[in-house]
């Protein structure tokens, strides 16, 4: 089957919404000059804004555009028997008794909650096909540990119940299926307010504003995070894992904010969410910082540099990169990032020498996650069709199955 870039998607769905060039420059906001260049040099790449605006004018998801977010791959195919397990143990049939945990003679609440976030370190290590295998035991387990002992156990119960939902709510946005996001999270949600954590609702709140981002909802992804993050801000910012789970739904609510156009906001939301995360060094390390928010300084740093890419700042984004170390706890997926937005950076700068640099440290320190990520392909394509083709480029592109 022949690559699908952006430029063949658009032309596709616009196609086969009855739209014309014209037509599609109209409903979506951007120029015609635009759409016409996507379609004539399908492999060209546009801001993430613009994306966006394509995706509304289109009346798609905003993945249909990205085509396989980075995750698993979605073929649009029925799902695999392990992606039907994922489905069963999120969505349990109807009428059908619930499905076993596992030995009972080992099972405990506290190996169940180890358990979990053995899985959310599969999560930030792309291990995207070993968590599909063993994720429906961790949800079975946790609705089990949900059910059973007294209301203080059941309590601590549902809040591994909610974590691990939440863990079947990100996988399900790695590999585009946000529906099956939403109601994974939906009772992620629910199990949480079951529970004896005040922290863990809106921590996954700010999940649930994450899938209405990937669906071009940004209204109200931005509405979700600045409610859930003034709920926190009143009465747990004075804690260290209050303020991580504030500072998350800060970022969020920016990140919205940017992909509606406005990065002047959004940036001054970063800077303010940098600040609040050098406070972070005064307190103490939270117990269990694995099913914690993402939030430290480089966390909120990396976001900068991300949109700072996207709106076509790269000089900005280079300087905010510059110097960076980071922090032990930022996840492979969040150095991913940084490294695949230095490189987008770099290229957009016609330094070729300086992409390759840094996607060669990529494809050093997280080759998982730059496979699954179509931005890496979108930047070594961009390479090959420019004007000079440094040493190490080619060695990429095989690296990603795009040699030929």
């Amino acid at each position: 089957m022949a690559t699908e870039f952006l430029g063949d998607r658009v032309k596709r769905l616009r196609q086969m919404a009855e739209l014309t060039q014209e037509g599609l420059a109209e409903r979506s906001g951007a120029s015609v000059d635009t759409v016409r260049r996507l379609e004539q040099k399908p492999q060209s790449s546009v801001t993430l804004p613009t994306m966006h605006a394509l995706a509304a004018g289109l009346g798609v998801e905003l993945t249909s555009l990205l085509g396989d977010p980075p995750g698993a791959p979605s073929t649009g195919e029925s799902d695999s028997p392990q992606m039907v397990a994922v489905r069963r143990a999120i969505m349990p049939p109807l009428f059908a008794p619930p499905a076993p945990p596992g030995d009972l003679e080992t099972l405990s609440l506290e190996r169940i909650r180890r358990d979990v976030a053995g899985g959310w370190t599969l999560y930030h290590a792309a291990e995207f096909d070993k968590l599909l295998n063993v994720l429906p035991g961790l949800i079975t387990d946790a609705r089990f540990a949900a059910t059973v002992g007294d209301t203080d156990q059941r309590a601590v119960g549902q809040a591994v119940l909610g974590k691990a939902l939440q863990l079947g709510g990100h996988l399900a946005i790695r590999m585009g299926k946000t529906d099956l996001a939403l109601s994974a999270l939906e009772r992620a949600i629910a199990a949480a307010d079951a529970s004896s954590d005040p922290l863990l609702a809106p921590m996954i709140s700010n999940s649930v504003a994450w899938a209405y981002q990937r669906q071009a909802r940004l209204d109200d992804a931005k509405y979700l995070a600045v409610h859930a993050a003034d709920g926190v801000e009143q009465e747990h910012r004075s804690t260290p894992e209050g303020l991580r789970v504030w500072g998350g739904l800060l970022m969020s609510a920016a990140t919205s904010h940017a992909r509606s156009g406005d990065y002047a906001r959004a940036n001054d939301m970063m800077v303010t969410a940098e600040k609040a995360a050098g406070w972070l060094a005064k307190m103490p390390t939270p117990e269990d910082g694995k099913l914690l928010s993402v939030f430290s300084k480089s966390s909120v740093r990396i976001e900068r540099v991300r949109l700072a890419v996207q709106h076509e700042r790269p000089n900005e984004a280079l300087a905010l990169a510059r110097g960076m170390r980071l922090s032990k706890d930022t996840p492979p997926s969040w150095r991913t990032w940084l490294l695949l937005d230095v490189a987008r950076a770099h290229t957009d700068l016609g330094n070729a020498e300086g992409a390759v640099k840094a996607l060669e440290s990529l494809k050093r320190h997280a080759p998982a996650w730059m496979r699954h990520h179509t931005l890496a392909v979108a930047i070594v394509t961009d390479l090959r069709n420019g004007p000079s083709r440094p040493p190490g480029l080619r060695a990429l592109a095989e690296f990603l199955g795009i040699a030929s």
